[in-house]
């Protein structure tokens, strides 16, 4: 659509010539001259921003990767254009209509807020752009009802995180009962329902109590002190860095030494600094580690970084690793998706990641047929690992 669309503007402004030298022109030949745009809606800036980045990373050294072997459709290069939604829905929305409308991209990755990527969801949907998550957990994001369904994700889900937190906390610390510290938005709501289900499931947990706060709160001793008073043994908490890192405080100003076993979303930025000494005391899940023995795909992810980064000297300095990790692999699924449809036109697209050709190795795992028409999400329960902060590191706990 792209092309043609600029093609229709081309011999309007310059008449009838134009048009016979396009008719005596292979129009593939212009096709293969302009890139495949790829759109990228997450926090560039403020407290998110290192994941944003991180992100922003993984995408482009998996376009590089792909670009450095003559791209896609018979020499097609890749194009990363980026929107900055800075943490918010309305500003996310904003950002992925330019991204459709006015860039014409073939794909749109999005970032790390459940509100926002919700918020993005039904416009994919309508328009008819896929939309691949790579942070976001949401089990709404891929789960909304759409048939069609143009969104995807490679990325943790919060139906499968919350089995994964419960089973952790009571099998790690001991714990038989568990307050939840959840953020008050879509996101803490998606997680309080799927940590009720996982609860119903597991007869050794027992969720005792239940507390919410704002992102821009700064004591939740009240709350922490009525999970406390209720018999909690440990804390779930969901929650990005910045109000995380409130939480740690409040419990460290109590005095509370119970476990905190957390979703992901405090490792989204400067959680390590803003929380203190007790950040590292925060369990949280993850999709991948750059720590251990690395399989041939992540030892030359990581000796990229490497050469492209010069802050980074081993596993201990890639900030976000999730976010690197996530993006990379969904990158070249949609490319693989791309090749496979022979075409840019989203619902192609669509179909050929509903069905695609063999296994792909991965970073995070081998993928064969990660997706169908009813399943979305690339990654399930066995793909995640549980991490805390050693110092600024994200090292693994088990």
């Amino acid at each position: 659509m792209g092309t043609t669309s600029r093609f229709r503007t081309l011999a309007r402004a310059m008449g009838g010539a134009v048009l016979a030298l396009a008719v005596a022109t292979p129009f593939t030949t212009a096709q293969a001259a302009d890139p495949i745009k790829i759109g990228h809606v997450a926090a560039l800036s403020g407290a998110s921003a290192q994941s944003g980045e991180a992100i922003t990373r993984g995408i482009q050294m998996a376009i590089d990767e792909i670009n450095e072997a003559g791209g896609l459709l018979d020499g097609r290069m890749l194009e990363l254009v980026q929107r900055d939604d800075q943490s918010t829905p309305p500003k996310g929305l904003i950002a992925a209509r330019e991204l459709i409308f006015n860039e014409e991209v073939a794909a749109i990755f999005g970032g790390i807020d459940s509100p926002v990527s919700l918020a993005i969801v039904p416009l994919a949907n309508q328009s008819k752009v896929p939309f691949m998550g790579v942070w976001a957990a949401a089990t709404g994001i891929t789960e909304n009802g759409a048939d069609p369904n143009y969104v995807f994700r490679v990325s943790a889900v919060d139906a499968l995180v919350d089995v994964k937190l419960l089973d952790y906390a009571n099998k790690k610390f001991g714990a038989a009962k568990v307050g939840l510290m959840l953020i008050n938005n879509p996101w803490g709501e998606s997680n309080e329902k799927g940590l009720e289900a996982a609860d119903e499931e597991n007869d050794a947990v027992e969720i005792v109590g239940v507390e919410k706060f704002e992102a821009a709160d700064v004591d939740m001793t009240p709350q922490l002190t009525r999970l406390r008073d209720a018999g909690a043994e440990a804390i779930i908490l969901v929650v990005n860095a910045p109000p995380g890192a409130q939480v740690m405080k409040s419990r460290e100003r109590m005095g509370w030494d119970a476990p905190v076993v957390s979703h992901w979303g405090i490792s989204g930025g400067r959680f390590p600094e803003l929380a203190g000494p007790t950040a590292g005391e925060a369990h949280f899940v993850q999709t991948y580690s750059f720590f251990g023995d690395q399989g041939p795909v992540g030892q030359k992810l990581l000796d990229t970084l490497k050469e492209k980064y010069s802050e980074i000297e081993g596993p201990e300095d890639i900030f976000s690793p999730v976010g690197t990790a996530n993006a990379y692999d969904a990158m070249h699924l949609v490319a693989l998706a791309i090749e496979q449809a022979g075409s840019t036109d989203g619902d192609a697209i669509r179909e050929a990641l509903e069905n695609l050709d063999g296994p792909y190795e991965g970073l995070i795992k081998t993928y064969d047929k990660p997706f169908s028409a009813e399943n979305h999400d690339a990654l399930g329960a066995g793909d995640y690992i549980m991490v805390h902060y050693d110092g600024d590191q994200v090292v693994p706990t088990e």
